[in-house]
């Protein structure tokens, strides 16, 4: 995998190509577009993440949404680069629905050989927002790793 470029890696995962991480499975996360600075996956919460008030618990926005602004800065990156969130700020707009398909945009703000910027938000199908997150990654070297 360190032969492909970040955005060569999504794309092959969107193809099916190459799996998807363990945590598209967990939130669940499904990656439905991929370009160059940007991505979109659809999350879906249900009883599973659920807080003991009985509603979504803020987790769930935040790692769509760690996931979204992470997979556009990786979009960015060459083959044998690598990233890791150092920063993450999520403000919640609204409460997330049960149930119902959101979408987790990821846009580029600016990546340099050292450090991405990137923001997302969690929208449903009418464009209503859930949530809105900036967040800052590492980049670096993967060899070795």
């Amino acid at each position: 995998m360190n032969k492909l470029s970040g955005l060569e890696q999504l794309e092959a995962m969107l193809a099916g190509k190459l799996p998807v991480p363990p945590i598209a499975k967990v939130i669940p996360l499904e990656l439905k577009r991929v370009a160059p600075g940007e991505v979109t996956f659809v999350a879906t919460a249900d009883e599973n993440h659920l807080n003991p008030a009985g509603r979504v618990h803020g987790g769930f926005a935040a790692t769509a949404l760690d996931t979204s602004t992470g997979c556009a800065i990786q979009t960015m990156l060459g083959a044998g680069k690598g990233y890791a969130t150092v920063d993450l700020s999520v403000q919640m707009i609204r409460p997330v629905p049960l149930d119902v398909p959101l979408e987790a945009l990821g846009k580029v703000l600016n990546v340099s050989r050292s450090v991405g910027f990137a923001e997302g938000w969690l929208v449903d199908a009418t464009g209503k927002r859930y949530a809105h997150a900036t967040a800052t990654c590492a980049v670096f070297d993967m060899q070795g790793r």
